[in-house]
């Protein structure tokens, strides 16, 4: 037996209806003391632990023939007692989380990440790795088929059998889809890329392909071909309603509704098919900015899947890709510069109406992602801001100043290029503080005033002001419904929609009764003392409903008091509440045309020729 023998799976998607795998793993020299194993806590580009062990069911161990005795030492890790060799573990797996974080396992179709399912062998994690991955037992599964980046070992295209890894780490980076899925391929600066829809859809997949193309070209090309990857998979899984994404290092896994997808003879760009290829672009420049530009306490040598791994700078990875996955799209040339403008309108919108900003910054967001942005409860917009929205407007403004004080000499362009080629070529680690020096070094300013304000305070960014430089006005008016996420301009002037009143909550999406979701700071609602989970019955003495809800509101004026009937639990109670006007946090970004021809040549160096 060789030192770098190969750790070896087996994974069967074996009882489809009871959403269960089978998975073995062959450990061919066991740890003489005894051979720990454990599965992760969480799953890198989601910040939360999930405790995946919690799936596991009959784990047993067998060498030679007879049975090892295993002990469970913690949540997530058990110890075979000492045996020669090989060892096999053998465990089945509960799949029944429709996500893009986890498993997924029924008559249609077969979905895990390895995070979920494969176990890590302590002490060999840094040796190649084999897996068998095995279709439900049966003729009705005789059609299904096999989508994943992974490496090919004896495997067919697309086909059941043998996958490789270099290592543990890379096995937990390729998720895996099996079934009877759409699938279609284009090429990206001479690099194939797959799209695979799972779930019933009837997307134009020549259109969705052809952008997809535009976009990827457009990261490419940014960053500088060819692509660090020999191929790029695309998993789709199509429901109802649905929106989610998570990246990987040649793949990523997307969640999104049905509606999402283009449809044949859809000339237009929707909305929400534009939001489908934001998340597509989105997860696309993490190929770069994340999965190889890391922080150093996300870095191989560092990350530790069994606990969690904290970094002050997600606001950068994810912020800043917020900011480029919007930019490829106009890039591209699949969105206007007024398409652009309203999308960090509706970003800016995002950040202006969660109080929370001004509680917490956004390092500390960053840092707390484990505890808080992964776990909102009612009281999150008051007390969190969220370092992917936020951190998309510290990237915007980063940017324009670049552009400003350098006389457009340089950009955030520019920090990405230096950041790529110093540390995601290298394969170095950035320090927390690293892309704060890059961007003064490439730009020659002194921005730690900058960066002060941006990432440690909870100050609002100085956006108008910056904005104003290039020839586009920055304007927060009132909302015109709850529906209304900015970015567009209002259908009525500001001083008719100040008359708007509010009650200054917001109601649960399910359900018919008027339930309060979220309270919000400085509100009327807070004010006279009503809260988060109160079911409002009634107002003035009539019977109130989600459906009826904001008709009913729209009878007052703001400083109209209104007698109000709630139940909080079992017990119904009055209050009386003095309506207000909506406060000015929806965002819109014009195009101003009364400016200078500096103005205009600033902007079209930023957004192109408007």
């Amino acid at each position: 037996m060789t030192e770098q023998a190969p750790i070896r799976f087996r994974i069967v998607a074996s009882q489809a209806a009871a959403h269960i795998f089978e998975v073995e793993c062959l450990v061919p020299d066991p740890d003489p003391a005894g051979q720990r194993l454990s599965l992760p806590a969480w799953i890198p580009g989601s910040y939360m632990i999930r405790d995946f062990a919690k799936h596991v069911v009959r784990l047993r161990a067998v060498c030679g023939g007879h049975a090892v005795a295993v002990h469970k030492v913690d949540k997530s890790t058990w110890l075979c007692e000492p045996c020669p060799g090989p060892l096999t573990v053998s465990y089945e797996v509960y799949a029944w989380d429709l996500s893009v974080r986890a498993a997924h396992l029924d008559s249609t179709h077969g979905y895990f990440n390895g995070s979920c399912v494969f176990l890590c062998t302590h002490g060999r994690a840094q040796r190649p790795h084999v897996v068998d991955i095995q279709p439900p037992p049966g003729d009705a599964y005789r059609h299904w088929q096999v989508a994943t980046a992974m490496p090919r070992d004896h495997a067919a295209p697309y086909g059941f059998g043998t996958y490789r890894a270099a290592d543990y780490e890379e096995l937990v980076d390729h998720p895996v889809e099996m079934g009877t899925f759409s699938l279609a391929t284009f090429y990206a600066c001479g690099t194939p890329h797959d799209v695979v829809i799972s779930g019933r859809h009837r997307a134009d997949l020549v259109r969705l392909c052809r952008d997809l193309q535009a976009i990827c070209e457009c990261h490419i090309r940014f960053f500088g071909e060819a692509p660090p990857l020999e191929r790029y998979v695309f998993l789709i899984t199509v429901v109802g309603d649905g929106y989610g994404g998570l990246e990987h290092r040649a793949s990523c896994s997307l969640l999104c509704s049905r509606d999402d997808l283009p449809r044949a003879q859809q000339i237009e760009m929707s909305d929400k098919y534009r939001t489908l290829l934001g998340l597509c672009s989105h997860e696309y420049f993490h190929t770069w900015n994340i999965k190889r530009i890391r922080p150093q306490a996300l870095h191989s040598e560092h990350l530790d899947l069994s606990a969690e791994n904290y970094t002050s700078s997600l606001w950068a990875y994810e912020g800043i890709t917020v900011y480029y996955q919007y930019l490829a799209l106009l890039r591209s040339g699949l969105i206007s510069s007024e398409m652009f403008l309203e999308l960090l309108g509706q970003t800016a919108t995002r950040v202006w109406r969660a109080g929370g900003r001004h509680k917490q910054t956004v390092e500390e967001s960053s840092f707390d992602a484990w505890i808080k942005l992964y776990k909102q409860d009612e009281n999150a917009p008051n007390a969190i801001v969220s370092y992917y929205t936020k951190g998309a407007l510290v990237a915007l403004a980063l940017d324009l100043i670049l552009r400003r004080d350098t006389r457009n000499a340089r950009s955030l362009d520019d920090v990405l290029h230096v950041l790529w080629k110093r540390y995601g070529e290298t394969g170095v680690g950035v320090p927390e503080r690293g892309i704060e020096q890059v961007a003064e070094e490439v730009s020659g300013l002194d921005l730690g005033a900058f960066f002060d304000l941006a990432l440690r305070d909870t100050q609002d960014l100085p956006l108008a002001e910056l904005l104003e430089h290039f020839g586009v006005r920055f304007e927060l008016r009132p909302a015109e419904s709850p529906g209304d996420m900015g970015g567009r301009a209002a259908k009525e002037a500001p001083p008719q929609l100040a008359r708007r009143a509010v009650l200054g909550a917001r109601l649960a999406e399910n359900g018919s009764d008027a339930r309060l979701s979220h309270v919000y700071d400085g509100g009327a609602a807070l004010a006279a003392g009503l809260a988060a989970g109160d079911v409002v019955m009634a107002i003035d003495g009539l019977r109130v409903s989600r459906a009826n809800f904001e008709a009913l509101l729209g009878t007052y004026l703001p400083g109209d008091e209104v007698h109000v009937h709630a139940f909080r639990r079992d017990e119904l109670m009055e209050f009386r509440v003095t309506l207000m006007s909506p406060p000015a946090t929806t965002a819109v970004l014009h195009i101003m045309d009364n400016v200078d021809g500096a103005a205009r040549a600033r902007r079209a160096a930023w957004l192109g020729a408007v």
